[in-house]
């Protein structure tokens, strides 16, 4: 067994996966030999540690993020792991609106940024978001899901926001960073095992 194939199959253990499975990318890395595994490895393992956030935080953004860019093997691990953490069903369910959610709100308020037209701030939007107003994760760790899936779905505007309402709620820098590298490594672990 090369060592490419150790590492795929450490991964999927991990995550749960039969050793036996492959997608094309996985295909590729193996038989390339490619060095990436042992980072993919490491960065995966270091998405669920943080410093500044608790594991079922880890496990929450990492579930959201997971649900946003719409990976299924990913989801079901965060999700599982989620409620070994302790997190409730009305958690993980909020994390997969939060996901819902802040699509739209990246959609439209991209739109907005981009345009640059008065006219379009002046029209309500008329999306509903009676989630953001009492979540059940907290006002500033759902800020925080949403700052981490607007970076991820790249929307400069709802970033900003979002990072500012932190701020204000008295988050730190350090836990803001934390949110979005957890976000980053999922979306990048996606990539591969999907």
């Amino acid at each position: 067994m090369t060592e490419s194939t150790e590492l795929i199959n450490e991964i999927l253990t991990s995550l749960g996966v039969e050793t036996a499975y492959r997608n094309n990318a996985l295909v590729l890395l193996e038989k390339g030999e490619s060095r990436y595994l042992r980072d993919m490895k490491l960065n995966l393992t270091s998405t669920l540690t943080s410093e500044h956030l608790n594991t079922k935080e880890c496990a929450l953004l990492a579930l959201s993020t997971a649900i946003n860019n719409n990976n299924t093997l990913l989801t079901t691990y965060f999700t599982r792991y989620a409620e070994e953490q302790g997190a409730t069903p009305a958690e993980t369910g909020e994390a997969a609106g939060c996901a819902s959610l802040l699509a739209s709100n990246n959609v439209f308020y991209r739109f907005r940024h981009f345009t640059q037209k008065e006219k379009y701030t002046q029209i309500p939007a008329r999306i509903r978001m009676q989630l953001m107003m009492k979540p059940v994760t907290g006002k500033e760790f759902f800020e925080l899901m949403s700052l981490a899936i607007s970076a991820v779905n790249g929307c400069e505007m709802c970033v900003n926001a979002h990072e500012d309402s932190l701020i204000k709620l008295g988050t730190t820098e350090e836990r803001i960073f934390d949110a979005v590298r957890i976000a980053s490594l999922v979306t990048a672990s996606g990539k591969i095992l999907y």
